[in-house]
C-alpha cells in the first residue's frame, strides 16, 4: 500500500503539473508576455530574487512548481486514505478538493507572499478555477482512484 500511495502522489503531481504549466505557458503568451519571466516569477514565490535570475531562475520556477503541486498532491493523499469513501465519486471530490486548492492559493498564499489584493480580475478567477477544478481536482481524484481505490471483482 506504501507503494501505492507514492505512485499515486508522483502519477497525479506529473500529470497535473505538466497540464497546469502548459496552461499557463499559453495564458502567458496568450496575454502577450514572457514564459521565462512568468516562471521566474513562480521561483520568486519562496525565492523573491529568481525574477533576476535568467535562464536558471526559470527553471528554478518550473521547480518551485512541480514542488507545490506535489505538496497539493500529497495531501489530497493524505485526506483520501483517511476517507476512502471520497475515491466513490471523484467528480465530487476532485470538485471540492480543486475549489480548496483555488481559494488556498489564490486567496491566501498569493496575497500573503505578494502582497495583493482582491478581488482578482475576472479572467484571472476564471482561469484560476479552471485550473484548480480541472487540472488539479479532477486529475487528483481520478488517479488517486485508479491506484487507491479497493481492487473491484
Amino acid at each position: 500500500m506504501q507503494r501505492a500511495i507514492w505512485r499515486t502522489i508522483l502519477v497525479a503531481t506529473l500529470i497535473s503539473g505538466s497540464l497546469d504549466i502548459v496552461f499557463a505557458m499559453i495564458l502567458t503568451v496568450a496575454f502577450g508576455r514572457k514564459i521565462p519571466n512568468m516562471l521566474r516569477s513562480v521561483a520568486s514565490g519562496p525565492f523573491p530574487a529568481a525574477t533576476d535570475w535568467g535562464a536558471n531562475g526559470a527553471v528554478l520556477g518550473l521547480v518551485v512548481h512541480f514542488a507545490l503541486m506535489a505538496i497539493m498532491a500529497m495531501i489530497f493523499v493524505l485526506i483520501v486514505r483517511a476517507r476512502p469513501a471520497l475515491l466513490n465519486t471523484p467528480w465530487r471530490t476532485g470538485l471540492a478538493y480543486g475549489i480548496l486548492t483555488y481559494f488556498a492559493m489564490n486567496w491566501l498564499v498569493v496575497p500573503l507572499r505578494f502582497h495583493t489584493f482582491l478581488p482578482p480580475k475576472a479572467i484571472s478567477v476564471a482561469t484560476q478555477l479552471f485550473a484548480h477544478l480541472v487540472l488539479v481536482g479532477f486529475v487528483f481524484a481520478f488517479v488517486a482512484r485508479r491506484y487507491l481505490a479497493p481492487q473491484r471483482p
